[in-house]
């Protein structure tokens, strides 16, 4: 079982998050995506009120630049976006932002990648909303051609390029995770992805559900759930018992921020970075260990 981690925190901690990550055993740090805060006038998807759980005090920083740095003091650590919005960029500018972090960190980068909610991010980089998905189809496939190296050239119906090159590009083969658990994204990632990542914490019987509907798309695809990495957040209380059993059940790893838990005496004790770090130690003692 692989152990991701959440990586929600002000900028300033992430390069001691990785590191204690790093040395603690975790597998995958992720950074997530948003451009900007605003009156937002698209509804947040996943709340009641329509209102997003952060505000404009939340830190979110550009992810290719912080991953860049926590893979300068890592060495074996691997990152994640949990995830990127790359259909609101042009293609070239993910392509080259992804692949120098590749490079950089010794192809420790995972591409988590999502259509997005927010349209007003949409209009302010000039790229349309209403056809993100069917772009994002075409851009993951544009971009492994061009992650590959040497002269490329691509024709589709949104992106028509080459032959042309760009440098650098890694060693080895980025993989990519698609995110989300509406069927529109379940079948992107059986259809491109090399890994597919929850987006919402998942009761059991709903990620029950949700490895099902998975595993149908997966066969439309000639596919099944073996050949698909696995990544869901799990809500319930941590224990090596209950990821052995997800594990068996075709789960390769799990997402989760320690520090979400927090005892009222880690919390009497310390705060910032050093709370982080504290339940990291506490989860990795009492849960990796024993795996």
């Amino acid at each position: 079982m692989e152990f991701w981690l959440a990586g929600f925190c002000d900028t300033g901690e992430y390069i001691g998050l990785a590191q204690a990550a790093e040395r603690l055993g975790y597998d995958t740090l992720t950074v997530s995506d948003h451009l900007f805060h605003a009156d937002y006038e698209s509804r947040y998807p996943y709340s009641e009120t329509g209102e997003p759980p952060y505000d404009a005090t939340t830190h979110w920083p550009d992810a290719w630049v912080t991953i860049g740095a926590m893979s300068a003091v890592t060495s074996r650590l691997n990152f994640a976006t949990n995830v990127y919005v790359a259909p609101a960029r042009d293609l070239f500018t993910v392509a080259k932002a992804v692949s120098t972090a590749a490079v950089l960190s010794g192809n420790r980068v995972r591409f988590g990648v999502g259509v997005g909610w927010c349209a007003d991010e949409f209009r302010q980089t000039g790229q349309d909303f209403h056809t993100r998905g069917r772009r994002l189809d075409e851009m993951l496939r544009a971009l492994r051609t061009l992650w590959r190296g040497g002269r490329v050239e691509h024709h589709g119906d949104w992106y028509d390029f080459g032959p042309l090159s760009i440098t650098p590009v890694p060693s080895e083969p980025i993989p990519v995770y698609v995110g989300g658990d509406s069927d529109a994204a379940l079948r992107r990632a059986a259809r491109f992805a090399d890994g597919w990542i929850g987006n919402r914490i998942y009761s059991e019987d709903r990620l029950s559900e949700l490895l099902e509907r998975l595993s149908r798309h997966l066969a439309d695809h000639g596919r099944k759930l073996d050949d698909l990495r696995v990544i869901a957040p799990i809500g319930a209380m941590p224990s090596p018992s209950l990821y052995r059993k997800w594990r068996e059940r075709g789960v390769d790893g799990t997402l989760a921020a320690p520090w979400w838990l927090a005892t009222e005496e880690e919390k009497r004790r310390c705060s910032g970075l050093s709370l982080k770090i504290a339940t990291l130690e506490r989860f990795a003692e009492e849960v990796i260990a024993k795996m």
